[in-house]
């Protein structure tokens, strides 16, 4: 009788590296006409071998690869259908927009006035503020010297014409008091419609603040309410997680459906580049800091891997938001702090965006044959540095940014219009980095006020 139960436990430890077998098999084949059908039956036959397992496991950040890798399969296979799931991206990001304004109200407001906190409120937003202006610096050096390094645009044909797909209208880069005013919100519905996580957030530290001064009889009933709130916005948020699987392969197989992975040949090196930056920013910014202030890296990794992994697949940092806060108030970190700090990094704290842009900026110049010396570079660093923090509200957000700087240098458009045949792969990475930075920063300004429970 026992004997059944070692075999199955074997079968289970023994298809996923079956599965990859003959998913890395039919990927390998797949750029052989000759083999198209073999290569199509493997890769299928490979996602089919890997469901008794994520059964076995139900893990959601599992079912996400695997997801993902059923996407990216979809969309070179069926392409046309591929497209058409798009809207289960969109419908996740709703379901998703719908929770985080009022998580985010709940949440600070609540760890304000119902654990009095108010003393801590503004230290907390200085070394918030500190370590992200140091941690993007960082990132924008790296990117900088990665693309000196590799030269990726140079070489590449520019090409003659600037149309391309509709991009965000251009926006004039903002003065130091638009900066401070666009952080407050005008009317706190209108923030709320145009989700504008940090005016929100704003918002809720006004109001937790003038709830704390309260006497207690008139405060408590509202706490209570409140608190409710945020637990009933954080099961919501476990509820809506479940579809974060359906959304990620459908986010990658409408990207390679619509694109193709042919698209990403010319500008290969620019991927490379970035990529690699973005592993040397991991290894000598990141880690050195998080050993620095003692936060338990296995533990941690744990912690952060399931909103990475939704970062990454739907290149949305909105869409991993709520899981991010969830988790790293499980990891330890006060609720009032989780719910300043990973709003506030939306606005000041996009490291993965920071590693790109200056390569982006200096791609553009590259391929345009422009020689930007030192004293340009060094210009150009603190404009993005500026910049970056400015308009993270409006979409293709980064693109903005990278427009504006190449128009303060006198930069061609056209240049960076062609990062678009590849902006959603890196896009990928770059927004997974921001999610993964904007928990870490919650982490560090934690320990940092020393408010972080062991675990």
């Amino acid at each position: 009788m026992p004997t059944p139960k070692p075999a199955n436990s074997f079968q289970l430890r023994i298809l996923p590296a079956l599965s990859l077998l003959l998913l890395a098999v039919g990927l390998l084949l797949s750029g052989n006409p000759a083999l198209a059908l073999v290569a199509t039956a493997l890769r299928w036959s490979g996602l089919a071998l890997a469901i008794p397992f994520l059964l076995a496991r139900r893990s959601l950040l599992a079912w996400t690869f695997f997801a993902m890798v059923a996407g990216v399969i979809f969309g070179m296979d069926l392409p046309h259908a591929a497209i058409q799931t798009h809207f289960l991206g969109d419908l996740f990001l709703r379901l998703i927009r719908v929770i985080v304004a009022p998580l985010i109200f709940a949440t600070i407001t609540t760890g304000i006035a119902g654990h009095n906190h108010l003393g801590g409120v503004g230290r907390v937003a200085v070394k918030a503020l500190i370590y992200f202006e140091v941690v993007t610096t960082f990132g924008l050096l790296i990117g900088l010297l990665a693309i000196d390094i590799s030269q990726a645009g140079v070489g590449v044909a520019m090409p003659a014409v600037t149309a391309a797909a509709p991009i965000a209208p251009l926006v004039s880069e903002p003065g130091w008091q638009q900066l401070i005013l666009n952080i407050f919100p005008e009317n706190i519905a209108l923030a709320v419609a145009q989700n504008q996580i940090l005016q929100v957030a704003v918002f809720s530290i006004a109001f937790g603040i003038a709830l704390a001064r309260l006497p207690e009889p008139k405060r408590e009933p509202l706490v209570r309410i409140l608190q409710s709130l945020a637990d009933t916005m954080l099961g919501m948020t476990r509820i809506v997680m479940y579809a974060a699987p359906v959304a990620a392969g459908a986010a990658l197989a409408y990207t390679v459906g619509s694109t193709g992975v042919a698209t990403l040949i010319p500008l290969l090196k620019l991927v490379a580049t970035f990529y690699v930056a973005l592993i040397v920013f991991l290894v000598a910014v990141q880690l050195p800091i998080l050993v620095w202030a003692g936060i338990p890296l296995r533990r941690f990794l744990a912690a952060v891997a399931e909103p990475t992994a939704i970062g990454f697949a739907t290149t949305t940092s909105e869409a991993a938001l709520p899981l991010a806060m969830e988790r790293m108030e499980a990891f330890g970190i006060p609720r009032w702090i989780v719910s300043f700090v990973i709003p506030a990094g939306y606005s000041f704290n996009m490291t993965g965006s920071s590693v790109y842009l200056s390569i982006g900026a200096v791609f553009a110049a590259q391929v345009a044959g422009i020689h930007l010396g030192v004293g340009q570079q060094l210009i150009m660093l603190a404009t993005l540095l500026l910049t970056s923090k400015g308009v993270a509200g409006v979409p293709r957000a980064v693109l903005v940014i990278l427009l504006a700087t190449a128009g303060s240098l006198h930069i061609p458009t056209a240049p960076i219009l062609m990062i678009l045949g590849v902006d959603t792969l890196i896009d990928m990475g770059r927004t997974s980095m921001n999610v993964l930075g904007n928990c870490m920063a919650s982490a560090v300004v934690a320990r940092w006020e020393g408010a972080m429970e062991k675990g």
